[in-house]
């Protein structure tokens, strides 16, 4: 790897800024999961398939766990704890969740993400205009029911020519796997992609990190991944989150570890004979 480059790693700040550092199809695979735009006004966003003009009008909001305050068109309201006040099923049931980089990106981070990736796999690419595939990802959502809010299902796009494929998991993966992010996905799910679309030695791209729920199912994969968060909060607990998973001693490094101690056990023996 060059010394320039960046190493593997969680970062904060802009995706767009990083990207520009990497040269083009630096990196063989791209899980991205990036916001679908509930921020925007107009264009392609959650207003358009969720429906209210509260939940498209939103101007600007900070980090959850904040006050801020929010202009919509019908009037003015704030998020207080988190939770947004203004009133309405849509704001009450999802203000917290909405935050100032939640908007959608445009043309020029697809063109980016193309240019520094070999392949691409893109959640939620039914809200962008992207080419046809018939590669594409479901991930079905047990525990979801059809009267509940929550999507029962999620899309990805991806650029792989090959069979549509479907992946059940519960949102929250397992009692044990904390939420750290109102749109986290569950670690299963990324183990589940890296499988089957990534092999050793690749490197790994996730422009949108959020829980960091693909860094950690790489790490457990053995594979270098890039993930860049741009919201602080979010970015200090993902940190957190992976430093502790980083610290566990997974299967893998037991697997090396042996094979470590079998190379060695029979360099012995050649010596002794």
């Amino acid at each position: 790897m060059d010394d320039k480059l960046l190493p593997p790693g969680l970062y904060l700040g802009d995706c767009m800024d990083y990207m520009k550092q990497f040269p083009d199809k630096y990196f063989d695979l791209a899980v991205v999961d990036p916001p679908y735009g509930s921020g925007n006004e107009t264009g392609n966003n959650v207003a358009k398939f969720a429906g209210g003009p509260l939940w498209s009008a939103v101007r600007q909001v900070q980090a959850p766990d904040s006050s801020a305050s929010i202009r919509v068109r019908d009037g003015t309201g704030t998020i207080q704890g988190g939770v947004c006040r203004t009133g309405g099923t849509w704001a009450e049931r999802y203000g917290k969740k909405i935050v100032a980089w939640d908007v959608a990106p445009g043309k020029e981070y697809f063109d980016e993400l193309f240019r520094v990736s070999r392949n691409q796999i893109i959640w939620g690419g039914n809200y962008f205009n992207l080419p046809p595939t018939r590669c594409f990802l479901v991930w079905k959502k047990l525990t979801i029911s059809e009267s509940f809010t929550m999507a029962m299902c999620e899309y990805a796009w991806t650029s792989f020519d090959g069979n549509a494929k479907l992946f059940e998991c519960a949102p929250q993966g397992n009692a044990q796997e904390q939420r750290y992010h109102p749109t986290q996905k569950p670690v299963r799910l990324y183990s589940w992609i890296l499988d089957r679309y990534a092999k050793p030695g690749m490197r790994i791209l996730d422009t949108h990190a959020g829980s960091a729920s693909s860094l950690v199912a790489c790490h457990r994969a053995g594979l270098d991944c890039w993930g860049f968060e741009i919201d602080p909060v979010y970015y200090e607990k993902s940190k957190r989150r992976l430093e502790k998973e980083c610290a566990q001693v997974t299967m893998m490094d037991v697997i090396k570890q042996a094979d470590n101690a079998q190379i060695t056990m029979t360099d012995v023996m050649k010596e002794s004979v």
